[in-house]
């Protein structure tokens, strides 16, 4: 008899399994499309992956409204979303402080946390509310795009809430790009050393790849300094989120209107655990690679599901005052991260 309800139970699960996974299918086959398509796209002509999916994503949002794609675009926005957060984790090592020195290392921590808190306090003069403000300061200060889609994971979800995160994403990987072609050219004038260089560019630059592309443009060590300081931020991201999430959660204890979020979101959890795993020199270099690519991938696939969920017209009316604000954050990371090298070294 139980070996019969255990049969029972298996059968059951199996088919509501596969019943999911016939649902989601359609939605999130299309978002791959899209994905595989921003990235030829990237890899052929240049442009940020990101952008690219986010655009094509919008150009396509009527799939959204279609029955048998809106259950795995949704999918593909939230949990394939929080699914590639997590495998960022596999980047991060406590070996990347090891060698860049204490005052630097404190420099690009304090960025960062400065950024956040200029960030909430000026958000207010452009007319914006907190849950903006940190979504763009966020991602301003840790790495961009794949910041603005951790944060917003955890933010108190609203009608707008898509369209604040799509206006984002766009922002900061359009001024990352600019950062990517301008401050090498800045930091050539200012006669920078190779190590003050990779500093300023892996400090300032949002996206991880346009740092990379401006890093190694100065020279070979400037790009391996500038890639370091980057994934000290990237490292960021884990504390920064939790942090978060216990706030927005006594918010929500306070508010009984306020839907509690957890108090460590799952794929927070993960990311510090590949971080620690990693760390301990416990995952195999080709698996850390295949993880970090893994995540590259399904950021990229949910990027396309949110620029599917949005429409053009809604990201525009979020109107002159978030670009300012955004404008205004990366300058303020940009002297926050200059001033400082000029005073440590």
């Amino acid at each position: 008899m139980a070996e019969a309800n255990v049969s029972f139970l298996s059968t059951f699960r199996f088919a509501n399994l596969s019943a999911r996974s016939q649902e989601l299918f359609p939605g999130v086959a299309v978002a791959v499309l899209v994905a595989v398509a921003a990235k030829f796209l990237s890899e052929h002509y240049g442009s940020p992956a990101m952008l690219m999916a986010l655009l094509l994503g919008i150009a396509v949002s009527f799939l959204s409204e279609d029955e048998k794609a809106a259950p795995g675009i949704a999918f593909s926005a939230r949990t394939v979303l929080r699914i590639g957060v997590a495998l960022l984790g596999a980047r991060i090592s406590i070996d990347l402080l090891v060698g860049l020195g204490g005052p630097l290392i404190a420099l690009v921590i304090c960025g960062v946390l400065a950024t956040i808190a200029f960030g909430l306090f000026v958000g207010r003069f452009f007319g914006h509310k907190w849950r903006f403000s940190l979504l763009t300061a966020g991602s301003v200060a840790i790495c961009g795009a794949s910041a603005a889609m951790a944060i917003g994971a955890i933010l108190p979800r609203d009608e707008r809430s898509e369209e604040r995160l799509i206006f984002t994403v766009v922002g900061v990987t359009v001024l990352s790009t600019l950062a990517m072609i301008i401050y090498p050219i800045l930091a050539n004038v200012l006669n920078m050393s190779t190590t003050e260089a990779g500093v300023f560019l892996g400090g300032t630059i949002h996206d991880v790849a346009q740092v990379v592309g401006a890093g190694f443009s100065v020279s070979v060590e400037t790009g391996d300094t500038a890639t370091l300081v980057k994934l000290i931020r990237v490292a960021m991201l884990a504390p920064v989120v939790l942090i978060a999430s216990i706030a927005i959660r006594s918010m929500a204890d306070a508010n009984p209107d306020e839907k509690r979020p957890p108090l460590l979101p799952f794929f927070v959890l993960a990311f510090l655990i590949l971080a620690g795993i990693n760390s301990a020199h416990l995952i195999p270099a080709a698996l850390a690679e295949f993880l970090s690519e893994s995540s590259r991938w399904l950021l990229l696939i949910a990027i396309a599901a949110v620029g599917m969920k949005t429409h053009l017209k809604q990201v525009l009316g979020v109107g002159i005052a978030a670009i300012g604000l955004i404008v205004v954050e990366t300058l303020f990371i940009g002297a926050f991260i200059l001033i400082g090298i000029r005073l440590i070294t």
